[in-house]
């Protein structure tokens, strides 16, 4: 089973930039669809981005649209976030998960079968 190691947390002001990476190991990384989640003090974890197996197809929640990217190197075992214009809402802990499929159209946690410990992201207002 893979195990995922996220890193790029911290805190940044309102309207600013962070670039979160995800490395795997000990698994076939390039098989399956990668995403990311978040989740906020006294919610449930949410779904953010999630992208393919090869990398060619993306899918964001609504509230991340245009402002976060979500991109994968096969070679380097890696999946990044990288998040503009961030705002306080956007504060919470993320997590990479690999996915059960190789497609992206799937955002429930059940469909996950790895997850990393979390990286937190904290904006300030």
């Amino acid at each position: 089973q893979v195990q995922l190691v996220e890193s790029g947390g911290g805190l940044v002001q309102d309207g600013g930039s962070l670039r979160l990476s995800c490395a795997a190991s000990g698994g076939t990384f390039s098989t399956y669809a990668m995403a990311w989640f978040r989740q906020a003090p006294g919610k449930e974890r949410e779904f953010v981005a999630a992208i393919n197996h090869g990398g060619a197809s993306t899918v964001y929640r609504n509230s991340v649209q245009g402002r976060f990217t979500i991109s994968r190197d096969n070679g380097r075992n890696t999946v990044y976030l990288q998040m503009n214009s961030l705002k306080p809402e956007d504060t919470a802990v993320y997590y990479c998960a690999e996915s059960t499929y190789f497609s992206v159209n799937h955002y429930s946690t059940q469909d996950f079968q790895s997850w990393g410990q979390g990286t937190q992201v904290t904006v300030s207002s």
